[in-house]
């Protein structure tokens, strides 16, 4: 919080701590308060002084302007997919390098038919050369078109996240069998919540979220989850990873490691694969058992660093361009320096208005209403005291003229 600084613009705009300022610095931080326009009542809106500002644990404020903007992504285009995808299998013949066997690391012996990586089976599982975590994973599948065998034995495979969580691969089209080991379920974990599977020898996408579970010093703070859509329709809404899941045991939490292969399952059927591309996703807070919401250690620390980053941002800027910029930076951080070169700056710009003629006054209306606008805001969350004189007299001069009268 700041100090409960007085500050009064009745004989001199500046409290005692300001004193040791001459007429002609004062002249120079007058001329430099005006050198640029005032931010439009537009760009507060936009985020300074607007939103509840930043707590214990959110290191920005509502509607902050300061938070990074989202990268911007490019969308894929007719089944291409995204910018930044890592693309690991698209149809090429010689994208089968990337993929390798899983039972000793060597060249795999499934093919590359017709654009598609299909399974030989009794060759065993593969896996790709890469490896990754949290992702999004994209990837197409077609069962043989001739149906051969019923449940279990009839087009299946699977898709292992880390090398760990099988989502399942299973001719699921009028083929019933145990729910937790249909089309898309999370193998032994959980069922898909609903079946919309196209017709054997037709194409079914996957398009999966998964998050790998967090543990800290020994202790799981995040079970992991996977969502799941089949041919755009959500079949697994978060589901818990429990573990990762297996065949005919349950499972129990575990630690993962920090990255791992994705693997596709050979079950003995000719399974067709295409379009298989990943996007790392960005870490979560999980700090102190917390999921999703940063520590307070972690927070404070954050906040500094924005703090800093908008008086750096400051030392460009002029005029109230700059004073603003110097008050938004006590939202994140307390700042001795940041608020004493503000206050002067808000003296001069107080004097200043309280000294315009009235036949002028009208000229400096948006200017006056930001910074009061701005002050209202410092004051009520109390990073400025909430009796400081700047701000009555501001009240006063936009009072007096019934600026904010309402249409």
């Amino acid at each position: 919080m700041c100090s409960t600084m007085t500050f009064s613009t009745d004989e001199s705009p500046l409290p005692p701590r300001f004193s040791r300022y001459t007429s002609a610095t004062m002249k120079t931080i007058h001329r430099s308060l005006f050198a640029l326009p005032l931010l439009t009542t537009a760009a507060l809106g936009a985020g300074a002084f607007y939103g509840d500002p930043p707590d214990a644990t959110h290191p920005w404020a509502i509607h902050d302007m300061n938070r990074p903007q989202p990268p911007r992504v490019e969308p894929g285009t007719n089944g291409s997919p995204p910018s930044d995808a890592i693309v690991l299998f698209s149809g090429k013949p010689e994208e089968i390098e990337k993929w390798i066997s899983d039972k000793n690391g060597e060249s795999t012996k499934w093919v590359v038919k017709d654009g598609a990586l299909q399974c030989v089976p009794g060759s065993g599982y593969i896996r790709t050369k890469e490896e990754f975590a949290d992702c999004q994973l994209h990837i197409e599948w077609a069962a043989p078109a001739k149906v051969e065998g019923d449940s279990q034995g009839r087009g299946n495979s699977g898709v292992f996240l880390m090398g760990a969580v099988e989502v399942q691969v299973l001719d699921n089209y009028n083929n019933p069998t145990y729910p937790d080991g249909f089309a898309s379920s999370i193998y032994g974990i959980n069922p898909p919540a609903a079946n919309p599977l196209r017709a054997p020898g037709e194409w079914q996408s996957y398009d999966i979220v998964f998050r790998r579970p967090v543990f800290k010093d020994g202790k799981e703070v995040d079970p992991g989850y996977i969502t799941v859509f089949v041919n755009g329709v959500l079949t697994q809404d978060h589901t818990p990873l429990e573990g990762g899941g297996g065949h005919m045991k349950r499972s129990s939490p575990k630690p993962f490691p920090e990255k791992g292969p994705l693997k596709i399952q050979d079950h003995g059927n000719p399974v067709r694969f295409r379009n298989i591309w990943y996007r790392p996703l960005p870490k979560r807070f999980v700090e102190g058992g917390e999921y999703s919401r940063m520590s307070e250690e972690a927070t404070a620390k954050k906040r500094a660093e924005i703090a800093k980053g908008i008086r750096e941002d400051a030392a460009k800027l002029q005029g109230n361009a700059k004073m603003l910029r110097l008050f938004e930076s006590l939202c994140y951080a307390e700042n001795e320096d940041a608020k004493h070169t503000a206050m002067l700056m808000l003296g001069a710009f107080v004097t200043d208005a309280k000294n315009t003629p009235d036949v002028k006054i009208e000229s400096k209306k948006g200017e006056i209403l930001n910074v009061t606008k701005a002050l209202r805001y410092l004051t009520k969350f109390k990073f400025l005291p909430e009796d400081i004189a700047a701000k009555k007299d501001l009240e006063s001069i936009v009072k007096a003229r019934d600026w904010e009268k309402k249409k």
